[in-house]
């Protein structure tokens, strides 16, 4: 990597960082992750149902943050749509309601 490209992904890392911390942080009731490794997979695990709901399965390495990214939705609704399921405790396979 060069220092061209080295810089601008410094800052891009920090602020990714920032984002993450006051994200966590404004959600009192759930404690921040020690470590988060974010893997963003291809939606092709949302499926479509009938009544027009559609649910993810969860994915080693995935946090409400990321299946919104993938949903395209915000971790607001993503609680609101699953209610009994804590967002600092995803397991893989485990399926997630995203509309």
């Amino acid at each position: 990597m060069t220092r061209a490209t080295a810089a601008p992904a410094g800052v891009l890392a920090a602020v990714t960082a920032v984002v993450l911390g006051i994200h966590y942080g404004v959600q009192r009731h759930h404690p921040a992750p020690a470590a988060t490794v974010t893997v963003v997979h291809p939606a092709k695990h949302v499926h479509k149902r009938a009544s027009s709901r559609r649910y993810v399965l969860v994915q080693h390495g995935d946090s409400f943050s990321s299946i919104a990214v993938r949903a395209h939705t915000t971790v607001a609704a993503l609680e609101k749509l699953n209610p009994g399921v804590s967002t600092t405790a995803l397991r893989v396979g485990q399926k997630i309601r995203v509309h």
